[in-house]
């Protein structure tokens, strides 16, 4: 089977819709291909006996007004982003550093003069970086911690490009004031995060998706960019004019006939996360009154979980509750088994009065082979010799993997839309 097409996408996530979305706009009639049996990418949702959950925790903050006019079409419900970190079985306030008053006297005396006391060197690396803005003691105890399960590298590992606006600057005033008392102000770097009433996350994409040409179980096999053929791998083959692809880089390079075995090696450096999802559903409402927490205990393999259902109540029947927690692995490393994590997270849960054994009326598992992008030393050099190789056999990327960003869901979205008014131009 032939199909000849004026713009091939290829995967159906977020960026990849968007990219087909808006070629269609711009007067460009597109296919877009994604591998498995529904679009939306790390943007989907998936139901577990009456249970929604999300592939993450998914929450949109964006002030993009372009992005605010395509998502809030979509009844949606404004949270406030009041964040909790979780450490040996005691709730402190999200940014940690900022919130230490629930800890022992002796503890937060230790913790501040380590922070007083914190080099003044310019950091060069991420674990600098965190003994600069926070001494070492809240480093060892906390961000380095979590770096470890987040990222799956030690911090000393990680270049600095990727911060930005993520993580809160030290701030000596903010520090103290935490110790002393307890504060409702909001130190996160956006003052509301908005989610859909019904449908999960993916309803503030789905009438976009719905008008364009997804097709889905089209897993690519081959791409031979001379003849500008795709073939998948249900026999199918696809002559296009334009190719955008939100593929991983590492992926589309193994895809590519006649690429150069030194694009595909450095390719193949590329180094990201594998998430493991443990979601759980309760016959009880009453859980913690926290839509997202951090997770800082080493004996739980999760590094944050979420309520699905604080999200929005349509989440879970009636009467009903869930969580839902992230595991991370480096892509070189092997996955975790599925029993020995819901073992761990279960008996975390049992052990902090979360729940009960009772309580439970399910634990779930759900592999997903790509999370976040890792920026290791050096990625950037190798990620632009990658990238400029596609350009020169005309493929445009777009996309958190596309582009090998570590880009939010709107980031994504525009990502998509910007490669589709390249093409256009």
């Amino acid at each position: 089977m032939k199909t000849n097409c004026n713009l091939l996408v290829l995967g159906g996530g977020i960026a990849g819709i968007s990219a087909g979305f808006h070629s269609k706009s711009n007067g460009i009639e597109s296919l877009v291909y994604e591998a498995s049996d529904s679009p939306g990418g790390l943007t989907a949702n998936f139901s577990v006996n009456g249970f929604r959950f999300d592939n993450a925790i998914h929450m949109s903050f964006s002030k993009d007004e372009y992005v605010r006019e395509v998502f809030d079409k979509t009844p949606y419900f404004a949270h406030k982003p009041d964040f909790f970190c979780l450490e040996d079985n005691r709730w402190l306030k999200h940014p940690v550093q900022n919130n230490l008053f629930n800890l022992p006297v002796s503890e937060k005396v230790s913790l501040i003069e380590s922070f007083i006391s914190r080099p003044n060197t310019e950091p060069t690396n991420y674990k600098e970086w965190l003994l600069y803005q926070y001494g070492e003691k809240i480093t060892e105890r906390y961000p380095l911690i979590y770096t470890n399960k987040y990222w799956g590298l030690p911090p000393e590992n990680l270049s600095l490009n990727w911060i930005g606006d993520r993580m809160r600057k030290a701030n000596t005033v903010e520090v103290l004031e935490g110790a002393m008392q307890l504060k409702d102000d909001n130190h996160y770097y956006t003052s509301e995060m908005r989610y859909p009433k019904k449908g999960g996350y993916y309803e503030f994409i789905r009438e976009m998706a719905e008008l364009t040409n997804v097709k889905c179980n089209k897993k690519v096999t081959k791409i031979n960019c001379k003849d500008n053929i795709v073939e998948c791998e249900d026999g199918s083959v696809t002559k296009y004019e334009s190719l955008i692809s939100s593929l991983p880089l590492p992926m589309i390079c193994r895809l590519i006939e006649d690429c150069p075995q030194k694009i595909k090696e450095i390719a193949d450096t590329l180094l990201w996360t594998t998430v493991d999802l443990i979601s759980f559903g309760f016959n009880k409402e009453d859980i913690p009154p926290y839509i997202c927490f951090y997770i800082y205990d080493e004996d739980n393999l999760a590094a944050r979980g979420y309520s699905p259902s604080l999200k929005a109540p349509s989440n879970a029947p009636e009467g009903c509750s869930s969580l839902q927690f992230e595991v991370y692995n480096l892509s070189t490393k092997p996955t975790y088994d599925s029993e020995e994590l819901k073992k761990n997270i279960t008996k975390k849960l049992l052990e902090m009065n979360i729940c009960k054994t009772e309580d439970i009326l399910f634990s779930h598992h759900k592999h997903l082979p790509f999370g976040n992008i890792v920026f290791d030393h050096g990625m950037e050099e190798r990620r632009k010799i990658v990238l400029d190789y596609l350009e020169k056999v005309d493929i445009h990327n777009c996309g958190r993997f596309g582009e090998w960003e570590y880009f939010w869901s709107d980031q994504s979205f525009l990502s998509g839309k910007k490669a589709a008014d390249k093409i256009s131009n």
